[in-house]
């Protein structure tokens, strides 16, 4: 079979099912909606401080621990919680520039690292 359109597919299996589709002459729309959904999770945070601020605390930090802390940042915006990071100038990934500190910043969420933990943080 050969695609008879210019489009670009995520995967070559939806590549050959629009091609069947084309090839059976029924029309189709490729992607066009986005549907909302929520999963509802808990979330433990590491620590809990007598000033009532949560600290997270994060080596290694992927997507779906980034996507964890966005959802509760959101649903709970009255909570402080504030991300301590091994190594905060890590990138999310291979592909990205992002580190794990711009990411924060760009959620409006406090970070340090490690080694630089703010004392008024802790009091």
């Amino acid at each position: 079979m050969t695609q008879t359109t210019t489009m670009s597919f995520r995967s070559g299996l939806e590549e050959k099912v629009a091609d069947l589709f084309v090839e059976l002459n029924i029309k189709y729309d490729y992607e066009p909606h986005q549907i909302s959904y929520t999963i509802a999770h808990n979330y433990t945070p590491d620590f809990l401080l007598p000033n009532g601020i949560y600290l997270e605390c994060k080596g290694y930090w992927d997507a779906d621990d980034r996507r964890k802390v966005k959802a509760v940042k959101q649903q709970h915006p009255d909570l402080d919680l504030r991300m301590v990071f091994q190594a905060p100038y890590n990138t999310i990934s291979k592909k990205s520039k992002t580190t794990y500190a711009k990411w924060c910043e760009r959620q409006d969420i406090p970070w340090t690292s490690f080694t630089n933990i703010p004392l008024d943080w802790l009091t």
